[in-house]
């Protein structure tokens, strides 16, 4: 491995190490999110260096949620429109942050837009359709994927079929069409057994799926 790859590595481990210090479930939720890009990213046939920013800034999209507050990280119930403000914060900190290092200019970019939402509507810039970086694109999806799907403290994730229709429902409002259309046919995210085992009758709760992903920009 060459010397710049290695140091590379190592500066996102310690990045993701102090992530996981801040908050485990981000830098858990952010290697899960790092997977499921990368198997997008390779079923839509990416070149060497888009697949490689895809993967680290996939590592890396969540590490400006170093700077929002332990209460509003963790609150169980729907967040007030400061809070959600203070939320939708973390992509502009994460792109701050990552700025600042040189090898990261590529990523922080991508970093910064990846909630944003293919029909304008969300943040921070409000752009749409291809004005999106297509690395930020595919993260939204293994993002929102990976939010639906998971168990948190306060409720039971969703099967991973029923998050993948969610999905497949919001293309071309939300999402991406070409990355949802590449998404919905990998059997990787249309059968829950492949990625975690449910009780049939397992109660998860019917979190709104705007608030879920914190998608659409709060205006003033």
């Amino acid at each position: 491995m060459l010397p710049e790859i290695v140091k590379l590595h190592e500066l996102i481990d310690i990045v993701i190490t102090i992530l996981d210090a801040r908050d485990p479930y981000t830098q858990e939720h952010s290697f899960r999110v790092a997977e499921y890009s990368e198997l997008i990213s390779e079923n839509m046939g990416s070149d060497t260096d888009t697949h490689q920013r895809v993967h680290i800034a996939a590592h890396l999209h969540d590490i400006g949620k170093v700077g929002v507050s332990d209460y509003i990280l963790n609150k169980p119930g729907k967040l007030a429109k400061e809070e959600m403000k203070e939320m939708q914060s973390h992509s502009r900190i994460g792109y701050n942050i990552l700025k600042r290092i040189p090898m990261f200019q590529e990523i922080s970019r991508i970093v910064l837009h990846h909630h944003e939402r293919f029909d304008g509507g969300g943040y921070p810039k409000g752009l749409s359709g291809e004005a999106i970086p297509f690395e930020s694109r595919i993260i939204a999806v293994a993002d929102a994927f990976d939010a639906m799907t998971s168990d948190r403290p306060y409720r039971k994730g969703m099967p991973a079929e029923d998050a993948a229709d969610e999905i497949s429902r919001h293309s071309g409002a939300q999402f991406c069409p070409s990355v949802v259309s590449h998404f919905s046919n990998m059997p990787q995210f249309s059968h829950s057994n492949a990625l975690r085992t449910f009780h049939e009758n397992a109660l998860f709760s019917s979190v709104g799926h705007e608030y879920l992903m914190h998608s659409e920009m709060v205006h003033n």
